[in-house]
C-alpha cells in the first residue's frame, strides 16, 4: 500500500487550491492509484489527522483535522515571469536561503514575505560557481522554474563578461569577451573620456582616473566589471595576529586573499575586525584604515595593539585629533577626502585599504578615498543596505561581497540572534493625537517619534528587563534629554565632550552603568559588546541599515538579546519600523509585532 503522510496530503492539498480533496485528486497529485490513495487516507483518518465528510457531487472529501496547519505551515510560492517568491508563515532556512539570491521587498502582518530576484541580487550570490547558485534555488523553491533560472544563468554570465588588467607596459586595459560587447556595450555607455584608444577588437586602453566611473558605468549598464589590475602591493610588513580564527573567519580570509578585493558582510558581533586583521597578517603589507569617527580610530589601535605583534610606533592616527602616518594608519573618511590631505594617502603605496563600514564609501567625501590605488581592498560591514539605492556603489568601487550566513553564525551560537519585537504605543491623551493629525510633513513625524507615551513604555522595560544592561536609542535631543531624566541614566549625543563621551562607554562595558541613552552617534563605529537590550525610543523613517545597527549592539553571543522598536499606533511610524526590521527579516531574525503593555 502507498504510504502517503500528513505532511504529503498537506501538499496534496496546496496543489489542489483547495481545504479539501478526494481520493482521486489527492492519488493525481502523489502519482499513486485512486484505491491507494483511499486506503492511505483512511488510516491518516484511523491516527486522527485527517477527517472524512459524504457529500451529495462526491461520494467522499477528504480535509484535515487540524484546520490551522494549512494555515501555520510554510508555503513558497514562485511567480518566474515576475521573478518574485511569496512565501507564506516561512522557516528560519527558508528566509535564511533566500536571502543569499532574492531582496526582501515586502512583509506583512498575517507573515507573507514577498521577494524579488534582482539582477544585482545574481551579480552579488555568495556562491563559488552557478551550479551552487542553481542548487540553493534548487532547496528552497517547491518546484522547477526554468524561465527564472535562465533569466539567473544570463545574468551571472553577464558579470564575467567585461574585466580590468594592467598592461606589461603598465597602463589599465578593459577586455570583452566579444567585439559586439566592447563597440555596441562600452563605447556606447561610457563617456569619451573614460577610453583613450582601442588596442584591439576586444581591448581598448583606459585613462587611470577614469577607472572608478567606468566600473560604475557599466555596472548601472547591466555588466559589473571583473577589476584584475596589478595594482599597488605596498612596502612589506611582517604582522602575526595573536588569535585563533573560527572557521567561517579563515574562510573569509581566504576568499579574500584569492579574490584580493571584496567586502565582508556579516552581523555585528560576528568578528569581522578580527578576520580583517587576519587579513592584515596574510597580505603582509602596509595598512591604510579608513573609518568613520574618531572612536573608531582610538577602538582599532586598541584592537591592533592587544591582538597583533604590531607596536604602538608601528600605528598612526591621522583625524581631526592627531596627524601620523605609520606603516598601519588608520584615517577618518572624511580626513582622507579632504583635498588638502589627498596627498598624503596617495602618495604612499598600500599594500592594503580597510574600508570599515564600507556603506559610507558613496557619499561624496568618502567616495573619493575609494581612487587609492592597492592591490587589496577590503570593505566592512553588517548592512550594505542604502536607503538612496547605492549600495551597488559598495560593490563597485570596493569589491564584491563575501559573506556567511547570519543564520548559520546564530545556529553555531558565535552571535545571538536577538528577540525583535515591534511595539505599538498609543497617544498619550487626545490633545496629542488631535496635534499630530493637524500638522504635516517633518513637524508630524516629528510629533509621532517624540510621543511622550513612549516615556512610561520605557521604563516598564527597563523593569521588566532589570538584570539586563539597556541601550536607549533616539534621534531627537530634547527627547534623548527628557528620557535619560526619566529612567535616571546618562544621555550621549554628538554634543557630549569626546572624553565625557568616552568615559560614559567604558563604563557601560566594565557594568558600571545599567543604562544608557544614545543619539545617532550609537548607530555604528562604538563598541558596546554588553549590552543586552536595546530600546529604539525613535528611529530614522524606514532606515533599514540603521535598524539592523542598533539590533547589532545587542547581537554577542551569550545570553538572550531583545530589541524593542516602538512606533505611535497609527501613524506613519508603524510602517517606518517595518521597513526598518525588514532587513533583519531577510536575514532570517524572527521580527514580531504587539501593542503597548501600558495601553
Amino acid at each position: 500500500m502507498t504510504d502517503i503522510s500528513k505532511e504529503a496530503f498537506h501538499d496534496a492539498l496546496e496543489a489542489v487550491g483547495r481545504p479539501v480533496a478526494t481520493a482521486a485528486q489527492v492519488a493525481r497529485e502523489l502519482d499513486c492509484t485512486q484505491a491507494e490513495a483511499a486506503d492511505a487516507l483512511a488510516e491518516l483518518a484511523e491516527s486522527g489527522d485527517v477527517e472524512r465528510a459524504d457529500v451529495e457531487n462526491d461520494p467522499v472529501v477528504w480535509y484535515p483535522r487540524d484546520w490551522l496547519e494549512l494555515t501555520d505551515r510554510e508555503r513558497v510560492v514562485p511567480f518566474p515571469d515576475r521573478r518574485e517568491i511569496v512565501v507564506d508563515q516561512p522557516a528560519q532556512f527558508t528566509r535564511a536561503q533566500l536571502s543569499r539570491f532574492a531582496h526582501l521587498a515586502d512583509t506583512t502582518r498575517s507573515g507573507s514575505y514577498r521577494y524579488v530576484v534582482r539582477e544585482e541580487d545574481v551579480w552579488a550570490a555568495p556562491f563559488e560557481s552557478l551550479d551552487d547558485l542553481l542548487d540553493a534555488m534548487d532547496r528552497v523553491l517547491p518546484r522547477d522554474c526554468p524561465g527564472l533560472k535562465d533569466w539567473v544563468e544570463e545574468q551571472w554570465n553577464r558579470a564575467t563578461r567585461f574585466r580590468l588588467v594592467t598592461h606589461e607596459d603598465g597602463y589599465v586595459v578593459l577586455e570583452a569577451k566579444t567585439e559586439s560587447l566592447l563597440g555596441n556595450v562600452a563605447d556606447q555607455h561610457l563617456a569619451d573620456d573614460v577610453i583613450r584608444a582601442p588596442i584591439s577588437d576586444t581591448e581598448a586602453w583606459v585613462a587611470e582616473n577614469k577607472v572608478a566611473e567606468l566600473k560604475r558605468t557599466l555596472y548601472e549598464a547591466g555588466y559589473p566589471v571583473q577589476d584584475e589590475r596589478d595594482l599597488e602591493s605596498g612596502e612589506p610588513l611582517d604582522v602575526d595576529l595573536h588569535l585563533e580564527l573560527r572557521d567561517y573567519q579563515q574562510d573569509w580570509v581566504e576568499r579574500f586573499v584569492d579574490a584580493s578585493s571584496g567586502v565582508l558582510v556579516g552581523p555585528p558581533g560576528s568578528g569581522k575586525t578580527v578576520a580583517a586583521m587576519g587579513v592584515l597578517e596574510a597580505v603582509g603589507g602596509e595598512t591604510l584604515i579608513l573609518v568613520p569617527s574618531r572612536e573608531l580610530a582610538a577602538q582599532w589601535r586598541e584592537e591592533l595593539l592587544a591582538h597583533t605583534s604590531l607596536e604602538r610606533d608601528q600605528i598612526g592616527e591621522y583625524h581631526g585629533g592627531t596627524k601620523n602616518v605609520r606603516p598601519v594608519t588608520i584615517a577618518t573618511y572624511q580626513t582622507a577626502g579632504m583635498d588638502r590631505h589627498r596627498h598624503v594617502f596617495d602618495d604612499r603605496e598600500w599594500g592594503l585599504v580597510v574600508y570599515d563600514e564600507v556603506h559610507h564609501i558613496p557619499a561624496e567625501v568618502a567616495r573619493r578615498s575609494a581612487d587609492l590605488q592597492s592591490k587589496h581592498r577590503l570593505g566592512l560591514t553588517a548592512t550594505p543596505v542604502r536607503e538612496d539605492d547605492k549600495e551597488e556603489d559598495i560593490y563597485t568601487l570596493v569589491g564584491p561581497p563575501i559573506g556567511t550566513d547570519w543564520d548559520a553564525l546564530f545556529d553555531a551560537g558565535y552571535v545571538a540572534e536577538p528577540t525583535v519585537e515591534i511595539r505599538y504605543v498609543p497617544w498619550r491623551d487626545d490633545d496629542a493625537r488631535y496635534e499630530y493629525a493637524a500638522e504635516s510633513g517633518h513637524t508630524r513625524r516629528r510629533l509621532a517619534a517624540e510621543n511622550p507615551a513612549k516615556d512610561e513604555e520605557v521604563k516598564h522595560l527597563l523593569r521588566q528587563h532589570a538584570d539586563k544592561q539597556a541601550l536607549v536609542f533616539v534621534d531627537y535631543l530634547e527627547q534623548g534629554e527628557r528620557l535619560a531624566e526619566a529612567i535616571d541614566a546618562p544621555f550621549v549625543s554628538g554634543e557630549t565632550r569626546h572624553a565625557e563621551r568616552e568615559a560614559l562607554f567604558d563604563r557601560f562595558r566594565t557594568g558600571a552603568l545599567d543604562a544608557l541613552v544614545v543619539s545617532r552617534i550609537g548607530d555604528e563605529g562604538i563598541d558596546l559588546p554588553d549590552a543586552e537590550l536595546a530600546v529604539v525610543a525613535s528611529g530614522l523613517g524606514g532606515s533599514r541599515r540603521q535598524g539592523a545597527q542598533r539590533a547589532g549592539r545587542t547581537m554577542r553571543p551569550g545570553g538572550q538579546s531583545l530589541l524593542f522598536v516602538l512606533a505611535t499606533r497609527g501613524t506613519e511610524e508603524e510602517d517606518d519600523a517595518r521597513s526598518r526590521m525588514r532587513h533583519l527579516a531577510a536575514k532570517g531574525v524572527r521580527v514580531t509585532e504587539s501593542g503597548s503593555e501600558q495601553a
